[in-house]
């Protein structure tokens, strides 16, 4: 009589294999759960880390060498956050300059050198309007949203300019993540001609600004980024444990916490500004990428060459432009304004 499996054994077999597939399969599935939980409370960390910096403290530049100016105390855009700046005029102003600053500065966002940069502005009758973002310097706020929330501080501070400047319009002068926050800043706000039943599709408490797009009339942009989110991802890869695998989900936290759905496709934003525009970036830009940006300035040339002015600095990094070349970059900002901007 030959040997051989007994139709029992071999549906014992097979119940034995199906059991191990579901101990594996339940296996698997369990380390898939423990990465993607670990990966979530990484990602809740690291944002909630980058969004609770420290702030920045104005530098203690001595009166006798700043321009006169009077400081200014004003709501954002938010009516929850009180901001601080100062406010320097000229005699008869041709518009007035608002500065922007990148997230983790303040309102001085090269120190004391930059006053050299507020005295040409003001010899050459431009007013100038420095303020710090929430959580920066002498503001209120305990969070910093890289841009994401900081664009009702610039609606705050376009309508405190208004409201204290003879000027009739303003440029805004955004740095590293201030370029989010005036980009965003310009589009809460309606074109200008618009129809009253076209108005009627916006806020009441932005058509209460009593603004629009129009009253923008230039932008200047120092180390601009093609997205939104790209000022967010290199600082998580440098600064956070095992930023490299969550680059790309913390700034999808940071929007979430801010209330924003959609990073700024910036890049198509600043190529089809109908405004002039001033680009500078540093030609050693790792941080950002100098390459990137040049394919900013070129799309930008491309679309608007006749109402664009552009620099790299050479062997300047991220943010460091002004201090690598400051005098390149100071002429740079004054061929535009004397370009665009002039007495009528």
């Amino acid at each position: 009589m030959s040997k051989g499996f007994s139709g029992v054994d071999f549906e014992n077999k097979m119940a034995g294999h199906g059991n191990r597939l579901i101990v594996r399969s339940a296996l698997v599935l369990s380390i898939i759960a423990v990465v993607l939980v670990f990966m979530i409370v990484l990602t809740v960390l690291s944002s909630n880390n980058l969004m609770n910096i420290e702030s920045t403290q104005v530098s203690n530049v001595p009166s006798n060498i700043l321009p006169s100016y009077s400081t200014c105390s004003f709501e954002s855009f938010d009516k929850q956050t009180t901001l601080s700046g100062w406010f320097f005029k000229c005699e008869d102003p041709i518009t007035t300059i608002i500065v922007v600053h990148n997230s983790g500065s303040n309102r001085l966002p090269f120190g004391v050198n930059m006053i050299d940069l507020i005295e040409t502005w003001l010899n050459n009758d431009y007013n100038v309007f420095m303020f710090d973002l929430r959580n920066s310097g002498d503001s209120e706020g305990d969070i910093t949203g890289y841009g994401y929330l900081e664009w009702n501080d610039v609606l705050g501070a376009i309508s405190q300019v208004k409201s204290i400047s003879v000027t009739t319009d303003v440029v805004l002068y955004g740095i590293g993540t201030g370029t989010t926050a005036c980009i965003m800043a310009y589009d809460q706000l309606p074109p200008a001609n618009l129809t009253e039943a076209e108005l009627n599709s916006y806020p009441q408490d932005i058509l209460d600004l009593g603004l629009n797009q129009s009253y923008i009339k230039g932008m200047i942009f120092d180390s601009p980024a093609k997205n939104s989110d790209d000022y967010i991802s290199p600082a998580v890869r440098q600064n956070e444990f095992l930023g490299s695998l969550t680059a790309n989900f913390v700034p999808y936290a940071i929007r979430v916490s801010t209330g924003i759905s959609d990073s700024v496709n910036l890049a198509a934003e600043i190529s089809r500004l109908p405004v002039p525009v001033c680009i500078i970036y540093g030609g050693h830009d790792t941080y950002i990428g100098a390459e990137k940006i040049t394919q900013i300035v070129d799309e930008r040339n491309r679309l608007n060459s006749g109402i664009t002015v552009s620099q790299m600095i050479p062997g300047a990094g991220y943010l460091e432009s002004f201090n690598v070349g400051k005098d390149v970059y100071i002429d740079t900002i004054m061929q535009y304004m004397t370009t665009f901007f002039i007495k009528g």
